[in-house]
């Protein structure tokens, strides 16, 4: 697969060569860090290298090794320590004039088998990289160690990165190009099965327009490279996530209040909070609350799953493990025939919010604010509600998801539900201009009744 956007991020490594300094990069497994560092090293000629799971001794030899390829002769020595070879790397790097890149990926392998590599690290970049002018990038799939590395006061790192990067899934408009897809809607679909995780767009490019066939091969099949994947990327966290599986089980069957994780788990509320919030620190669960209301009240807050993928194969997968191991292949698609809709039509709802602060500012004196729904009780529901960021406009927005013959009808059934909810009790209202909008993948963009038509080619476009 030809290597998607990262435009932002490639232009923030660049900035470390600017002078040298530190990088650190993180982000779940299968989302692209190896493809986008290997990327910058290729454009500056700079050096890669990866940490395995072996003793000290042989990772130090095989670092040698990668080094040996840059800096002549580097290989030729053995290093007793770590501390020795991080000294002959800067001081061979000052002497040939060499400023890197220089990426040390999967760094948590090397500090799991030598727990004070960080603090030598924080020596090296402090002075013997430094004076040498090195761009160095520390990386790893373990978003905690990775995190705490960069950002825990703690840490003996802690400060020193110029860069400290999470890298988010690829945008859903590159999904169209990846697979090539000729409808926008399709791409939607895609979406609702693939999230933004380019190695899963890779195992489905193959089956093109049969999005069904892709996710039976990859996903429903036992014998699918991503039917267990998500016990492996909970497995691979350092420290292990796998005891967080309950929390997305309970969610994804359904328990979206705290309470009500708390009792399909069988454990006090009060302690789920520190799972909670690793999971949404891995971009596994989000927390919603309804618009207007303070992000930190959790009086009527809604966790949900927010990778599409993980949504998807906790609803078809998870609870039917049993099923998937004796069904055939037209069993298994049906599952999706009768599942499928409703995860499409949710990651939909989804896209259509995160395309709002894009999709509705001409230019930067029409910025939106992000996008979150509204609900109150038993009262009717607003799938979107934004609010500029001047203050004197806000958006209402209904969703539906109509394709093919089903777009008009769905378009008007939008326009009627969004009048006839009036306006939801919102102090933001007074005053406020109300711009309307209703959403539908297929529908032919314009204006009808003052109401804004939204469609999947634009969304797309702003969430690319």
């Amino acid at each position: 697969m030809n290597f998607l956007n990262r435009t932002l991020e490639m232009r923030r490594l660049d900035r470390l060569l600017e002078g040298g300094g530190l990088g650190v990069v993180w982000g779940r497994r299968r989302i692209g860090k190896t493809r986008l560092l290997l990327e910058w090293c290729r454009r500056h000629r700079g050096l890669y290298a990866v940490a395995d799971l072996s003793a000290p001794g042989i990772q130090r030899r095989y670092l040698a090794e990668a080094v040996g390829g840059t800096l002549r002769g580097f290989e030729e020595v053995e290093y007793p320590d770590w501390r020795t070879l991080l000294e002959r790397l800067a001081r061979d790097s000052r002497a040939t004039g060499w400023r890197g890149p220089l990426v040390f990926d999967e760094l948590p392998y090397w500090i799991g088998t030598s727990p004070e590599l960080p603090s030598i690290l924080q020596r090296w970049i402090d002075h013997d990289a430094k004076q040498a002018g090195l761009a160095v990038v520390l990386a790893g799939s373990s978003q905690r160690m990775m995190q705490g590395l960069a950002l825990d006061a703690s840490s003996p790192l802690y400060g020193r990165a110029r860069e400290a990067m999470n890298l988010p899934p690829l945008g859903a408009g590159y999904i169209q190009e990846a697979l090539g897809l000729r409808q926008a809607s399709a791409a939607v679909a895609a979406y609702a099965m693939w999230g933004g995780v380019p190695r899963y767009w890779e195992l489905a490019q193959p089956f093109g327009i049969d999005l069904e066939g892709g996710l039976d091969a990859n996903m429903l099949d036992p014998a699918g490279p991503l039917h267990l994947e998500p016990d492996r990327l909970l497995l691979e966290e350092m420290p292990a996530a796998q005891s967080l599986r309950p929390v997305l089980d309970a969610v994804g069957l359904g328990a979206h209040r705290l309470t009500e994780v708390a009792a399909r788990i069988g454990c006090p509320a009060t302690a789920l909070s520190r799972s909670l919030r690793r999971l949404q620190d891995m971009g596994l669960l989000e927390r919603q609350v309804p618009f207007g209301e303070n992000e930190r009240s959790g009086k009527r807050a809604l966790y949900k799953i927010a990778d599409p993928f993980f949504r998807t194969w906790f609803r078809l997968v998870a609870s039917h493990r049993a099923f998937l191991a004796a069904a055939t292949p037209a069993q298994r698609k049906a599952l999706w025939k009768k599942q499928g809709p409703g995860l499409v039509a949710e990651a939909w709802e989804n896209l259509c919010r995160q395309s709002v602060p894009r999709l509705f500012a001409k230019d930067d004196s029409a910025a939106w604010l992000p996008a979150r729904r509204y609900w109150r009780g038993n009262g009717p529901e607003w799938d979107i509600v934004a609010r500029s960021v001047s203050g004197d406009k806000v958006l209402l927005g209904e969703v539906k998801w109509g394709i093919g013959a089903r777009a008009q009808p769905a378009v008007e059934e939008a326009i009627a539900a969004l009048a006839g909810k009036g306006l939801p009790p919102l102090q933001e209202l007074s005053g406020a201009e109300i711009v309307r909008a209703v959403f539908v993948p297929d529908a032919k963009q314009g204006c009808v009744q003052g109401v804004q038509i939204v469609n999947a080619e634009q969304v797309l476009k702003a969430c690319g």
